[in-house]
């Protein structure tokens, strides 16, 4: 059977035959297209000399009838910042009511009682749902560093004829029922360049090119017969044994190269919501509780304004130690920073604040317009035009570096000092009983340690270092005036120490190799870097790398994990330490490990 006919048995199960025209009306193909499937399904015995359903279609329904559902809500959903800081997306209200309790009851209305929700982010806030609806939790305890096809892996053995919903759908009505006959995935009416999918002529929904036309939006919820689930199985967990692929949406199992045969159900654009972001949500419900955020309750506090006036909210690029996003208020675009995971036990926002204070006249730092000493909470003006410095474009990279030294030539004093090897310490103290994820790591912190009496024999001055001095905490851009002008952003790290460690630290975030970093030393010292200080920067990026590692190792007791990054941090630590002990013997300084 085609799509034409399937609709048409679809809608005869519904209520019975009265004429042709009612049921072109209801099930939505013409008159003529009904009338070929009325013939061809009655030829092949689905319905009996008046068009009512026989019981070989009764038994077709029977078989491909939905039997359970799936519904994802793993992920902390970081679109919807500031929101996703305070409660898991699954649980907007919308119209008073949570978006995952208005799932479920319309899947319950459909006689769908077996559903199991995969979640990650916010675990605890799903449990009552057992209790009160019945409900299977599938844990994904990796949900902060893979996406939802991960999510829909750890679910696929109880995949049949089985829904696959969002956590974050919202249904003007409900979109599931008792009798299915194929499986479906729902588009949206309106064009949307983004997607990945499009509508062939036979109804199925097919890959899209990137610039083809005719794209629909994608809202997530699927029904798939047990034939396509078990082929799904099958696509999904070849995905997930590569890397890349544990990053993908569930959606590329269906809709890749070796892609399957699923038609397209098309709903008006209004009919279905799939709500990603606060002005969304704003959108579909003003009165929504949600909307009531302590953290836009702080912006209006902060610059005099309603929450109203606060509007355009775009997440900005994740940061390794906070989330920030982007708004506008009353014509004029601002940056809130709002302090990450665990960070309370990092940072300390008082002496941030204080070093902000001393840099805030200087034509260093970025505008900041409010810091909240006690949160960490940070609005700064936006500078229209920035980018943040490119680490393999050595020219613009050469301008950032003379930036820094002028910083260091200022001889800035603060209160607050960084201690490298205190911080690397408490580092480690914070994974409490937890051993480090490498084997040699206490091998590689002895040697790395073993370089601290030569590294203090080599300090000759300290000064207010930024710390975080990395590529993309130097904002470049062109002023009123037409000049470049460039700014030295988040100083949540610095404090008193060598200002040598700041290139260290730019070449470890920019994971420079040695040539790199030698010429980053010639670029800072104008070619005139005596050996013993060389040396010592070595040592500093063993150090450093040890250091960021530690912390890594830290945020990934919090569920955080940074890819390749921590690896690399770590290698650091192993080689640079090798790196500064050769040039030590070979610079003719006197050091023993």
């Amino acid at each position: 059977m085609n799509i034409q006919e399937l609709d048409v048995m679809n809608t005869l199960f519904q209520g019975p035959f009265v004429n042709q025209r009612l049921l072109a009306e209801s099930c939505g193909h013409s008159l003529g297209t009904v009338n070929r499937c009325l013939k061809e399904l009655s030829r092949q015995g689905f319905l009996d000399s008046r068009f009512q359903l026989t019981e070989k279609a009764r038994g077709e329904f029977s078989q491909k009838a939905p039997k359970n559902a799936v519904i994802l809500a793993a992920g902390p959903g970081i679109r919807m910042i500031p929101i996703n800081t305070e409660v898991s997306k699954a649980f907007l209200e919308v119209h008073g009511e949570p978006l995952i309790e208005r799932i479920i009851k319309q899947l319950h209305e459909a006689g769908i009682h077996e559903i199991y929700v995969v979640v990650g982010y916010r675990k605890e806030q799903f449990e009552y749902l057992i209790d009160e609806y019945g409900v299977r939790l599938i844990v994904n305890p990796e949900y902060a560093v893979k996406n939802n096809l991960y999510s829909l892996k750890l679910a696929a053995r109880y995949l049949t004829n089985s829904y696959i919903i969002p956590c974050d759908i919202w249904c003007e009505t409900n979109p599931f029922c008792r009798q299915e006959l194929y499986s479906w995935y729902m588009v949206s009416d309106r064009y949307d360049a983004g997607s990945m999918v499009r509508i062939n002529r036979k109804g199925e929904l097919v890959p899209a090119g990137r610039d083809s036309n005719g794209k629909n939006a994608m809202f997530g919820i699927a029904y798939l017969l047990e034939e396509t689930s078990r082929k799904l199985r099958k696509r999904i967990d070849a995905l997930c044994r590569s890397f890349p692929g544990q990053h993908l949406f569930w959606e590329a199992a269906l809709f890749g190269e070796e892609g399957m045969t699923i038609y397209a159900r098309r709903v008006r654009a209004a009919q279905a919501v799939e709500i990603n972001t606060y002005e969304q949500l704003r959108a579909l419900d003003p009165q929504s509780q949600q909307l009531k955020s302590e953290t836009l309750e702080r912006i209006a506090q902060a610059l005099a304004v309603d929450t109203d006036d606060i509007v355009d909210i775009t997440v900005l690029k994740k940061g390794m130690t906070n989330r920030s996003f982007l708004f506008s208020c009353r014509e004029a675009r601002y940056i809130m920073r709002i302090p990450g995971e665990g960070t309370d036990q990092l940072i300390d926002r008082r002496a941030e604040a204080a070093v902000c204070r001393l840099v805030k006249d200087k034509g260093i730092c970025e505008e900041i317009i409010y810091l909240d000493p006690d949160s960490g909470c940070k609005i700064t003006r936006f500078i229209e035009g920035a980018h943040t410095c490119d680490p393999a474009n050595r020219e613009e990279t050469a301008r950032c570096i003379r930036k820094l030294r002028e910083f260091h030539a200022l001889g800035l004093t603060a209160d607050s000092r960084f201690d490298l090897f205190g911080r690397l310490e408490f580092y480690e103290s914070l994974w409490g009983k937890r051993p480090s994820a490498y084997r040699d790591y206490q091998k590689t912190k002895e040697q790395v340690l073993s370089l601290r009496p030569f590294i203090e024999s080599q300090v000759m001055t300290q000064v207010l270092t930024h710390i975080d001095a990395v590529p993309d905490n130097f904002l470049l851009f062109e002023n009123e005036r037409g000049e470049e002008e460039i700014r030295l952003i988040d100083w949540e790290y610095a404090g008193m120490q060598d200002p040598h460690v700041d290139l260290a630290m730019f070449s470890i975030y920019a994971m420079y190799d040695r040539d790199d970093i030698d010429w980053l030393i010639d670029e800072y010292f104008c070619g005139a870097c005596p050996p013993a200080v060389r040396s010592k920067i070595y040592c500093y990026v063993a150090v450093c790398g040890l250091l960021w590692s530690n912390w890594c190792e830290y945020k990934r007791c919090l569920g955080v994990e940074f890819g390749e990054y921590s690896l690399q941090q770590y290698r650091y630590a192993k080689e640079y330490y090798r790196i500064a002990r050769e040039n030590i013997h070979t610079g003719g300084t006197s050091y023993h490990a």
